[in-house]
């Protein structure tokens, strides 16, 4: 029996993950009809930490495909395992039958499982995580179709391989480049935003459960101020939570100027915002309601 919405909420919540009932019904449907869900959105925004928890709260293995131009099928797919293919060939000697050889060494038992075929072969269900893929070339992506159309796999040595059970799929996406359609058409949609201030206090508390309530406060008003600027790089929940760890760590009473000066390389990862944000700005963004200082 496949858990109901506000079960799946709560399962995400339990590894730490708070998701609205907007992603929490995805998530339900891509897991009751057995559908890829592609999760596009900024970096940092909470993508890849979704099937991260799905893996988590469903007791499953998680199988991560990182993807990057020039990935190649035998990289994600499959190897042979040449040495010992080569191994096996010096033991049987000039003598053997060629033909019975080569039956041989592309065998099952030959073969060296990357992240696509393990999911596809795996016994219990496990959830593949196929990152970025928006950073793959057009020709991978291609290839994709035909493991999620139909969740299998064509080696030429050994036939068709169909999955013994069917992988949840989380595919991610920066939106680098433009998906094509075909892609889309196979998964389940969702798109996600950076928090509004309330759903990050809230995972803050989730995922810190010890941190002052002033502290996350004052931090993530920083934070919802510094992606109202114009920076190169706005900062990601992930960088709010490392945040608020940082300042911690520094064992800082209240989140002031100086504060959040010392641990700025934290949350703001760009040279030029670093340098954007002087000493000044970082007061005004801490107490937006002040008066400006008199010239």
């Amino acid at each position: 029996m496949q858990p109901g919405i506000e079960q799946t909420r709560e399962g995400l919540l339990s590894q730490g993950y708070v998701a609205d009932r907007a992603l929490a019904t995805t998530v339900h449907l891509a897991l009751a009809l057995e559908k890829p869900m592609l999760v596009e959105g900024a970096a940092g925004v909470g993508k890849t930490e979704i099937a991260k928890a799905l893996a988590g709260w469903l007791g499953s293995d998680l199988i991560r495909l990182q993807c990057y131009e020039g990935l190649d099928v035998h990289t994600a797919l499959y190897e042979w395992n040449y040495q010992k293919q080569l191994l096996r060939i010096r033991l049987e000697g000039d003598s053997a039958d060629p033909a019975d050889v080569e039956r041989t060494i592309y065998g099952p038992e030959y073969l060296l499982e990357r992240p696509l075929l393990q999911a596809i072969r795996s016994e219990d269900r496990v959830v593949l995580l196929i990152d970025e893929v928006d950073r793959a070339d057009e020709e991978f992506e291609a290839f994709l179709l035909e493991v999620l159309s139909d969740f299998q796999i064509s080696v030429p040595e050994l036939g068709t391989i169909e999955a013994r059970t069917r992988p949840v799929v989380v595919l991610t996406s920066n939106g680098t480049r433009e998906l094509s359609d075909a892609l889309r058409r196979r998964c389940l949609y969702f798109w996600i935003d950076y928090p509004d201030a309330d759903t990050e206090l809230a995972i803050l508390r989730s995922r810190l459960p010890d941190v002052k309530e002033a502290t996350a406060r004052d931090v993530v008003g920083l934070v919802q101020g510094l992606r109202a600027e114009r920076l190169s790089k706005p900062p990601g929940i992930a960088e709010t939570i490392d945040f608020v760890s940082a300042i911690e760590a520094m064992g800082a009473e209240s989140v002031d100027g100086e504060t959040v000066s010392a641990a700025l390389g934290a949350l703001v990862k760009d040279p030029a915002d670093f340098a954007a944000l002087d000493r000044s700005r970082i007061d005004s963004l801490l107490r937006p309601d002040a008066d400006p200082p008199e010239a």
